[in-house]
């Protein structure tokens, strides 16, 4: 008969934890000259995305589905249907553009700080989930015959222009 000794240090719960001992991970911040030699070496991995190029792509989506509604829609509700695409790409595309905006006065802004510029892109997203939101419901109310498909749709693939952007980079 084995001892109760033998018992627990066999079960899986009892024996020693690989994470309980801290290990020394030492990270060494690269230089300069290290950095640029690596962007020097893989410029794609470091390049970064122009925010107005995605504006610009949803815009053009935008104006693709809309005429994708006139065209295949039926002739007696077919300006509904495009303005309807219309407005949901607006409503896609506005907040992106007043984002952006406000990302830009940050950057030319006199107090140019890490802090202020956190404080613009927190300020930045409030403003376009505003936006949005006013958006939505002022189209609602205004324009009660609205296609909501059309509108969904073409909201929702202005916003997958964020992730077309970063993969065809």
């Amino acid at each position: 008969m084995p001892s109760t000794k033998t018992i627990m240090s066999k079960h899986p719960l009892t024996q020693s934890n690989q994470w309980d001992e801290p290990e020394e991970d030492f990270v060494r911040p690269l230089s300069k000259a290290e950095m640029d030699a690596l962007r020097q070496k893989d410029p794609k991995k470091f390049m970064s995305i122009n925010g107005w190029v995605v504006v610009s792509s949803q815009i053009v989506l935008t104006l693709i589905i809309g005429t994708l509604c006139y065209f295949f829609g039926n002739a007696t509700e077919r300006s509904m249907y495009t303005y309807s695409a219309f407005v949901g790409g607006l409503i896609g595309f506005l907040p992106s553009a007043l984002f952006l905006a406000r990302l830009e006065v940050a950057k030319r802004s006199a107090i140019s700080s890490p802090g202020g510029y956190l404080t613009a892109v927190v300020s930045g997203e409030f403003l376009k989930i505003l936006a949005t939101v006013l958006l939505f419901i002022a189209f609602a109310l205004k324009q009660p015959d609205l296609k909501w498909i059309p509108l969904l749709v073409t909201y929702f693939l202005t916003l997958k222009c964020y992730l077309v952007v970063w993969v065809l980079r």
